[in-house]
């Protein structure tokens, strides 16, 4: 038998495949079941337009076997089969497709999908294999013909014997190695994960005999082994099904076989969209996050799918990163691959099909926020923090998209709103949205900055999440209205500021002592225009809070950074007068009192008192 050398170029696109092209030495099953699935089209295109042609479709279908003795593996198709030539042409030539050539020579119609374009999947088996066998008999020919070979140095090709019309592909499996186990190839279980993973929604069945258990007749308590011809794959995917024919725990079942998620998902999106791009959309908006959700580990991304088989299991360009917890599935015919199918080209199909499938998720979270509140309460208490880091990242490049998904507490709804809903009641005479940051509502409620506000019948957002003030630093402005913390050193209350800069100044002297004992550890001290019961409490200037304080301290990279604080003092208290009388006739009892108040300020806003040791020597000169 004579052996027939690959072309040079051949050689080294072979070597290149087996070594560099293919990242995955499993997906050579898939590229095979593909191929297979191909010709079977090509038989099923043909009994379209070929009214002397009559195929029964139960004559279509794939077949996987196992030889764990001869260390074989069998994928045998019912498909148009090839003749000599065509076994020269498609095999003996690396990277000659036959089904892009029959996808140009063919208006191809009535869904015919053809997955193979560039000819190389075939020789994804060598990556297994240390001998290729191809029998194929074409349906123009009643001869059959061998294809074979052991990698690049040739091929050949002579008659044989086969009765049917298809092709049957032997793989004779390489032995282990110390770094790869070459057998789980031949292996039942491992078969079975291949096809469910990767070729699942190939439309043709895909069977193998499988091995299985059952009681003896004669003894019950013992078991024999017998063997079911069973089919692998689900053949029609839920995606490409009509709306009308599924139920909601059709999605459900399938969210789960899927590993989405443990729960039933909040809402399902499931769209096709046809035009310049094609594509189909089985999107799933989760009830709860998963466990690494925050955490580096977790990845975003969708599968993704060409003409249902299984290209990529995490694509995360289909996804901006504020809908991350978006689980589900794209499948197009209109995206260009590369080579080996395995990684996505980064072209202007991609980024038509994540902006569309971006819109639609806001959409569609809109439409629950409206009609469904209380559902979207329960997504918001699951992924209300991503959209706010999505507000915040990119130098806010995404607030337009995300503002009207927030949600914050209202201190008069008592419940969480939206910021459309805080401005629709917002008072003629307010200039701001108001907000109140700590560590929860009931904290924030008690907080002393917020009292002006208040007493002003001014709603006030809380703000209890760490991202929530860098977010809204972001934001700037809703419907032209101007964010302004309860903390911030101006309020915007004309009266108000110019009494308290009035008692400032009345009192100039005994707050320039109180800022000289206090030294660096504020900016200023004056009298407050927004206690009206507390003695005193911290009021922050610039764009750094005393909450981001906290929160950036906490950070791995902690560079220090603190809040310009301003101590304020309620001159209506009665605390006041014993401070003025200190002033006057013992300035050493004002230096406690100085540093008693600023450790009271701190403990108010949930900072720890930085001296202790002082704190308390102070409270026992006080006993005295």
């Amino acid at each position: 038998m004579a052996v027939k050398e690959f072309k040079a170029e051949s050689k080294r696109l072979l070597n290149l495949m087996v070594n560099s092209i293919y990242t995955n030495k499993e997906i050579f099953l898939r590229e095979l079941i593909s191929n297979a699935s191909d010709a079977i089209d090509k038989s099923y295109y043909r009994s379209l337009v070929d009214e002397n042609v009559n195929f029964n479709k139960d004559d279509f279908y794939i077949r996987i076997a196992a030889d764990k003795d001869k260390k074989t593996l069998t994928i045998t198709d019912t498909g148009i089969g090839m003749t000599e030539k065509e076994l020269e042409d498609n095999l003996g030539t690396i990277a000659e497709s036959g089904s892009l050539a029959f996808k140009n020579e063919n208006d191809i119609k009535d869904g015919v999908d053809i997955i193979g374009q560039f000819g190389v999947g075939f020789y994804s088996a060598f990556m297994v294999s240390d001998k290729v066998t191809v029998k194929s008999r074409s349906a123009d020919s009643d001869k059959a013909y061998k294809w074979e070979s052991e990698g690049a140095e040739g091929y050949s090709i002579e008659p044989c014997e086969k009765e049917t019309t298809g092709t049957e592909i032997i793989l004779k499996i390489k032995e282990n190695t110390e770094d790869e186990k070459y057998d789980e190839f031949l292996d039942e279980y491992k078969i079975k994960l291949l096809v469910k993973k990767y070729s699942d929604f190939i439309k043709y069945p895909i069977k193998m005999m499988v091995k299985k258990s059952r009681p003896k007749k004669d003894n019950e308590k013992e078991y024999e082994d017998y063997f079911e011809d069973e089919t692998l794959n689900s053949m029609v995917p839920i995606w490409r099904k009509n709306k009308n024919e599924l139920k909601p725990e059709d999605y459900d079942q399938f969210y789960m076989d899927k590993h989405f998620g443990y729960d039933k998902p909040l809402r399902v999106i499931h769209s096709s969209v046809e035009g310049v791009v094609s594509y189909k959309t089985l999107l799933f908006i989760p009830a709860r996050a998963p466990y690494d959700f925050y955490t580096k580990e977790f990845e975003k991304g969708l599968e993704l799918y060409s003409n249902g088989v299984l290209i990529m299991e995490k694509c995360a360009d289909l996804l901006p990163d504020y809908f991350s917890f978006v689980q589900g599935l794209v499948d197009s015919a209109d995206l260009s691959l590369n080579i080996s199918r395995e990684l996505l080209q980064h072209d202007r199909q991609l980024k038509f099909i994540a902006k569309k499938i971006k819109d639609k998720i806001k959409s569609e979270l809109l439409l629950m926020l409206k009609n469904n509140r209380e559902k979207y309460i329960e997504f918001y208490n699951s992924f209300g923090k991503q959209l706010k880091y999505g507000v915040y990242s990119d130098f806010g490049a995404n607030k337009e998209v995300l503002q009207d998904l927030l949600l914050f507490y209202s201190s008069t709804e008592k419940k969480l709103v939206t910021l459309d809903e805080y401005v629709s009641r917002m008072k003629e005479d307010q200039k701001y949205i108001y907000y109140a940051a700590g560590e929860n509502v009931e904290k924030i409620e008690k907080l002393p900055q917020t009292e002006l506000v208040k007493d002003k019948n001014f709603e006030i957002l809380y703000f209890t999440d760490d991202v929530d003030e860098f977010a809204i630093k972001m934001l700037m402005k809703y419907k032209e209205k101007e964010f302004k913390s309860v903390s911030s050193k101006d309020l915007g209350f004309d009266s108000d500021d110019r009494e308290s800069k009035k008692e400032t100044e009345e009192n100039k002297e005994l707050f320039d002592f109180m800022k000289e004992v206090l030294k660096d550890k504020v900016k200023e001290v004056r009298a407050s225009n927004r206690l009206k019961t507390h003695p005193v409490c911290l009021a922050n200037e610039g764009e750094v809070s005393i909450e981001m304080e906290k929160v950036l301290k906490m950070m791995p990279n902690n560079q220090n950074i603190k809040a310009d604080k301003i101590l304020e003092i309620n001159t209506n208290h009665q605390m006041f007068k014993a401070i003025k009388k200190a002033f006057q006739e013992d300035k050493d009892k004002l230096k406690v009192y100085s540093n008693l108040l600023y450790n009271q300020a701190l403990l108010i806003e949930g900072l720890p008192v930085e001296d202790p040791v002082q704190f308390a020597n102070d409270v026992c000169t006080l006993i005295k």
